[in-house]
C-alpha cells in the first residue's frame, strides 16, 4: 500500500479524489472526470523508464540485437523498460504531483529498421505493425490493464500515444530496390494513371473523390510487400498496399507533407473511407477494453483534416459511451508558430495541440536570447484558437521532448560555461513558469532528476533506471553530483522537490489550474515577466525575473485586489494602492501571491 504524505491528501482533495481513491490497492473509481487543464502529465518512454520484468527484454527469444533489438549499451536499441516498470513506479510519478502519464506508444512495433550498419531499434514505440496488441518488449495487455487499473485506484489518468500516419516500413518499391524513392506528386502521376500522366490508364471510373473506387495501387511507384511479410501487420486490412500513398519521400513541404512517406515509412491513404473506419475501430476499442483518458496524436499534421474531423468525434464518443466525460485528445504538430498551430484546431477540428510555440517562447525567455515580451506574444495569440482561451487552457505545454531534446541541454547550448547554480535557477525558473501559466504542463521523465543529454532523438532519451550506455552516464545532471550508472528515482532531489512543490500549489489553487491569464508585464529584455490568474474572485499574481540582476518595481493588478498572501516567495500583505502592488524578487526568481478578495 502507497504512504498517504500530506502534501498528496492535499493534492487529492483538492482535485476531487478521496484517499480511497488513491490507493493502490482499492477498487478504480467509476471514472476520473477532471478537466483536461486540472492535469499535470508526465511523458515517459517505457523502454527508458524501469525494468520490471527482464524475460521480457528481447520481445521473445534472444535473436541478437539486430533481429530482437535489444541492446542496452546502445542508444538507439532496446533497453528492457516495460509496462510492469511503470507501474512499479506509480508512487514516484504520483509523488512528483503528477495526475496523467502520458506513454509512448505501447503498440507491437518492427523491432529494427534501418540499411545495414545504420540500423536502429523501435524503443520509442512509433515504428507500428499491430495496433492491436501490446509490443512484448514491453509487456503483455494484461500488464497494460494492470497499469492502467492500479492508476486510475490512485487517481491517475493514462494517455496513450497513437499513430494513424504511417506504419512500420513494409511496403517497397520495384524501382528503388536499393533504397528510398523520391517524392512523385499528384499532378505528374495521377492516381488514374501508372507510371505518370502519359502512363497507361488505371482506376477507371475514380471521380478524384471517392477514393474507395481505387483499386490499384502503382500510380507513382509500384509497390510490393516482401515474401514473409504478407500479414506483417495487423488489423490484416493494412497489409494490402492500396490503403498507403506509394509516392515516395516526402519533402515536408507542400502536398508531399501529407502524402509522402515519413523517413521511409510507409504513409497510410487516410483519406480512403476503408482507413478511417479502420482506424475508429482499432483506437475506440483501445477505450472500451482499457477505459484509457486520452489520446496523443503522433505526426497529426501530416494527415488530412477530414480524417480527423471524423475521427476525433468518433473517439469522444466512444469516450462517453465508456463514461468518460473529458477524455483528452492533442495533436503533435511540429512547428512554434501559433497561426499553424491554430490551424490545426480550426480546420483539423483537433480539440487541442501540443503547445510548440509556448516551448519555444519559454526558452528563448529562460535562456535569455529574448525578454518575457517574447513569451507575452504567444499569450496573446489564444484567440486564435478554436474556441479560443478555453481551448488554449487545455494546450499541453512542455520545455522539451523526445524529439528536440531537454531543457538544460538547450540552457548549455545557449550558455556555454553556465555555473550549475545558474544552471538550476533557469531551470527551476522555466518550470515555475510552466507549471503556472495556462495550459496544461507536461513534464519530460527525467528533468525532474535533472537530466539534460547531449542532444536531441535518442541522446535525449536517458535509462530511469542503471543505464549502460556510455554517453548516457557521463551526462552533466543539474541540482544532482552523482555520475554513471545509477537508478534516478530520487524524490529528495532538488528538481523533483521543486516541481513536486509547484505541482502541489497548481492542485490547490483552482486559479492556476483554470483561472483567465492576463499579462501584466513583460520586458523587452531580460527581466520582469508578470501575469495574473482570475477565476471566481480570486487573483493569483506570477512574477518572474528573467534577468540577472535584482527587481523592485510595482506591477498592476485588480483594482480590487488588496489583501494578498503568499504561495510562493514574499509576498507583500496588502497592495500599494489599488490596482498597483509592490513587488521585489533577486536574480532568476520568482514569487506567487494570491489576493481572494473580488476583482
Amino acid at each position: 500500500m502507497s504512504v498517504m504524505t500530506p502534501w498528496r491528501r492535499t493534492l487529492l482533495a483538492a482535485l476531487g479524489l478521496s484517499a480511497l481513491a488513491a490507493s493502490a490497492v482499492a477498487a478504480p473509481s467509476p471514472h476520473l472526470q477532471r478537466k483536461p487543464q486540472d492535469e499535470v502529465i508526465y511523458f515517459l518512454l517505457p523502454d527508458r523508464f524501469e525494468n520490471g520484468d527482464t524475460a521480457n527484454d528481447h520481445g521473445g527469444p534472444k535473436r541478437g540485437p539486430l533481429v530482437d533489438g535489444f541492446d542496452p549499451t546502445r542508444a538507439g536499441f532496446y533497453h528492457g523498460g516495460d509496462l510492469k516498470g511503470v507501474t512499479r513506479r506509480l508512487d514516484y510519478i504520483q509523488g512528483l504531483g503528477a495526475t496523467a502519464i502520458w506513454l509512448a506508444p505501447v503498440f507491437t512495433n518492427k523491432a529494427v529498421q534501418g540499411s545495414p550498419g545504420h540500423e536502429s531499434a523501435a524503443h520509442h514505440g512509433y515504428w507500428i505493425t499491430d495496433f492491436t496488441d501490446v509490443d512484448p518488449h514491453f509487456g503483455t495487455k494484461a500488464d497494460f490493464k494492470a497499469l492502467v487499473d492500479a492508476a486510475h485506484a490512485r487517481g491517475l489518468k493514462v494517455y496513450m500515444d497513437i499513430v494513424v500516419n504511417h506504419t512500420a516500413d513494409v511496403i517497397q518499391y520495384q524501382e528503388c530496390p536499393g533504397g528510398a524513392c523520391p517524392y512523385r506528386g499528384v499532378a505528374d502521376y495521377p492516381y488514374a494513371r501508372k507510371g505518370g500522366v502519359a502512363g497507361p490508364v488505371i482506376n477507371d471510373g475514380f471521380d478524384g473523390k471517392d477514393f474507395s473506387k481505387l483499386k490499384r495501387p502503382d500510380w507513382a511507384y509500384t509497390p510490393f510487400v516482401p515474401a514473409g511479410q504478407k500479414h506483417a501487420k495487423k488489423p490484416d486490412w493494412l497489409n494490402d498496399p492500396i490503403y498507403y500513398h506509394n509516392r515516395g519521400e516526402s519533402t515536408f513541404a507542400g502536398e508531399s507533407s501529407l502524402l509522402g512517406d515519413f523517413a521511409t515509412l510507409d504513409d497510410v491513404f487516410t483519406e480512403h473511407p476503408h482507413v478511417v473506419a479502420g482506424f475508429i475501430e482499432v483506437y475506440g476499442r483501445w477505450i472500451d477494453d482499457f477505459g484509457i483518458d486520452g489520446f496523443r496524436i503522433d505526426t497529426a499534421r501530416h494527415v488530412n483534416p477530414e480524417f480527423w474531423q471524423a475521427f476525433v468525434p468518433a473517439m469522444l464518443a466512444r469516450a462517453k459511451a465508456k463514461g468518460i466525460a473529458n477524455f483528452h485528445i492533442f495533436g503533435e504538430v511540429f512547428d512554434p508558430d501559433v497561426a499553424i498551430l491554430a490551424s490545426h484546431t480550426r480546420v483539423d477540428k483537433l480539440p487541442a495541440v501540443l503547445d510548440f510555440a509556448f516551448q519555444a517562447a519559454v526558452t528563448d525567455v529562460v535562456t535569455g536570447k529574448a525578454g518575457p515580451e517574447r513569451l507575452a506574444r504567444v499569450f496573446a495569440a489564444d484567440a486564435v484558437y478554436e474556441g479560443g482561451e478555453a481551448t488554449a487552457r487545455q494546450l499541453p505545454t512542455f520545455l522539451g521532448n523526445h524529439d528536440m531534446g531537454r531543457i538544460g541541454w538547450f540552457l548549455q547550448r545557449a550558455r556555454p560555461g553556465i555555473g550549475d547554480e545558474e544552471l538550476l535557477a533557469r531551470v527551476t525558473l522555466a518550470n515555475a513558469i510552466m507549471l503556472t501559466a495556462r495550459g496544461v504542463p507536461t513534464i519530460y521523465y527525467g528533468d525532474e532528476q535533472g537530466f539534460t543529454g547531449d542532444g536531441d532523438y535518442a541522446d535525449a532519451r536517458e535509462d530511469m533506471f542503471e543505464s549502460q550506455v556510455a554517453r548516457y552516464n557521463d551526462n552533466r545532471l543539474i541540482g544532482v553530483s552523482a555520475k554513471g550508472p545509477r537508478s534516478a528515482f530520487d524524490p529528495d532531489s532538488v528538481l523533483y522537490r521543486r516541481i513536486a512543490e509547484l505541482a502541489r500549489l497548481r492542485a490547490a489553487t483552482p486559479a492556476l489550474r483554470d483561472g483567465r491569464q492576463v499579462t501584466r508585464v513583460a520586458d523587452q529584455q531580460p527581466g520582469l515577466f508578470a501575469f495574473s490568474r482570475l477565476l471566481a474572485g480570486a487573483e493569483v499574481l506570477a512574477v518572474f525575473n528573467t534577468s540577472d540582476k535584482p527587481i523592485k518595481t510595482n506591477v498592476p493588478v485588480e483594482a480590487g485586489s488588496s489583501a494578498w498572501r503568499a504561495l510562493h516567495g514574499s509576498c507583500q500583505p496588502s497592495a500599494a494602492a489599488p490596482g498597483g502592488y509592490s513587488v521585489e524578487l533577486a536574480p532568476l526568481d520568482y514569487m506567487l501571491c494570491v489576493s481572494e478578495g473580488r476583482p
